[in-house]
């Protein structure tokens, strides 16, 4: 095979100082005819290089597309394409590989437009997510948000409407007092602008084509005291920083809660609680009822005061403690009293040896609900509840949600949970 002589020379750069560029760069662009921009900024670039150098070159305006690979094919001499930061990151590199060997290739990355972000807002970046939705669907960044990272960078596309997509689905996830919505343009260029905006405002009209978003999380620290009564918004609780999602999505807990049929007065066991949002949801709605939270994980029972706090209501107890141990210790009398139970977050053997203990102390009336993602589970435990005299129903509860994208609206599914409900019998 034959060696490859023409190169193409990718070039990132992050304003149009030519005399920022390295002596290596302008010397390259002293030597190379052929010359290729990126539409959006076309104008600027050729007059930087004009006033530079004064040799003719000839220009290309490029749009990342088949035209400009079908231009670069036929030159027959080196030339040079320029690109913003790192052509390899969210850049033309990919596209560049696909088409030419990586022997006709040479890159020359600058810094991105993230990094330049990061030390204008003076914010360590070393644990920041990044997404891209220039010139693709905005599905990416809907699943990162959901995870709720603590730094996230986005890549926007003006043309996809890209600012108005983050908004909306920061407000379809309920994430609009979670973040600082800094809006970064023009980073490294003379009009160089970073603001602070608020996600609920509309967005101001003089935004630039070329611009990123940073969404840095907020301490929630503020108690809302105008919380509903029924139906709390998922971040009203507040979950562990490495798994935001470890809470029971509001369109089940409704239902669980329905299915547990609250008394005015009475116990209720929260089995799994993780952040607590069912059992704190029922006192909300019954305050005189007496509720233990029991949850395994380290930090439980600092998460659920936190968020019981938030709610204004007070657990009985609180145990980080193994269901397991609390039922072999026989030591707390009010735990074998239960009227409400939910088993949540435990292996089956779990749940079934809770059925068995707990339903010799429930009396006629007293009800069961096992909330639970996994079908071959779904026999043992109707038979153990059947067993110890409970009625039985199930339930299969799948919703969703409604997220823009760039062509309009995703309907995002929720993952579908089964209710299991058993109601102790005379």
């Amino acid at each position: 095979m034959s060696e490859v002589k023409r190169k193409i020379h990718v070039v990132g750069i992050n304003s149009f100082e030519f005399k920022e560029l390295p002596m290596k760069l302008q010397n390259l662009f002293l030597e190379t005819n052929n010359i290729a921009i990126p539409e959006s900024y076309f104008k600027d670039i050729k007059i930087w290089v004009e006033r530079n150098i004064k040799q003719k070159k000839l220009f290309f305006a490029s749009r990342s597309d088949k035209k400009l690979i079908n231009w670069l094919k036929s030159l027959k001499t080196d030339v040079i394409l320029i690109s913003r930061g790192d052509p390899l990151w969210f850049g033309i590199g990919r596209i560049l590989l696909e088409n030419f060997s990586k022997d006709e290739l040479c890159f020359y990355p600058s810094n991105t437009c993230v990094q330049i972000a990061f030390s204008k807002l003076k914010i360590p970046w070393q644990e920041a997510d990044y997404v891209s939705i220039h010139g693709r669907d905005s599905i990416k960044l809907i699943e990162t948000l959901k995870l709720k990272p603590s730094i996230l960078a986005i890549l926007t596309d003006t043309k996809n409407k890209g600012l108005e997509i983050i908004q909306k689905n920061l407000l379809e996830l309920n994430l609009n007092d979670s973040y600082e919505f800094w809006l970064c343009e023009e980073l490294g260029l003379k009009n160089e602008k970073i603001r602070k905006l608020n996600v609920r405002d509309k967005f101001p009209s003089d935004i630039s084509e070329l611009n990123i978003v940073i969404l840095l999380k907020k301490e929630n620290l503020k108690i809302d005291k105008d919380i509903p009564l029924f139906g709390l918004q998922d971040n009203t609780f507040k979950t562990f920083k490495d798994r935001p999602n470890l809470l029971t999505k509001r369109e089940i807990r409704i239902q669980i809660l329905a299915d547990l049929e609250l008394p005015e007065n009475g116990i209720i066991w929260d089995i799994g609680a993780g952040c607590g949002s069912i059992g704190l949801e029922a006192l909300k709605l019954r305050p005189n009822l007496s509720l233990f939270s029991i949850d395994k994980r380290i930090g439980s029972k600092e998460l659920i005061a936190e968020n019981a706090k938030r709610l204004g209501v007070s657990a009985e107890d609180i145990f980080e403690e193994d269901i397991n141990n609390l039922l072999i210790s026989n030591s707390i009398k009010s735990l074998k009293n239960a009227n409400r139970v939910v088993i949540g977050g435990c292996d089956k053997n779990t749940k079934l040896r809770v059925i068995e203990k707990l339903s010799i102390n429930m009396n006629s009336g007293d009800i069961i609900v096992i909330p639970f993602i996994d079908i071959q589970i779904i026999k043992d435990l109707k038979d153990a509840l059947k067993e110890n005299n409970f009625s039985v129903s199930l339930n299969l509860i799948q919703t969703y949600k409604s997220l823009s994208i760039s062509e309009g609206i995703r309907l995002e599914p929720n993952n579908p949970v089964f209710l299991l409900r058993g109601k102790k019998l005379s």
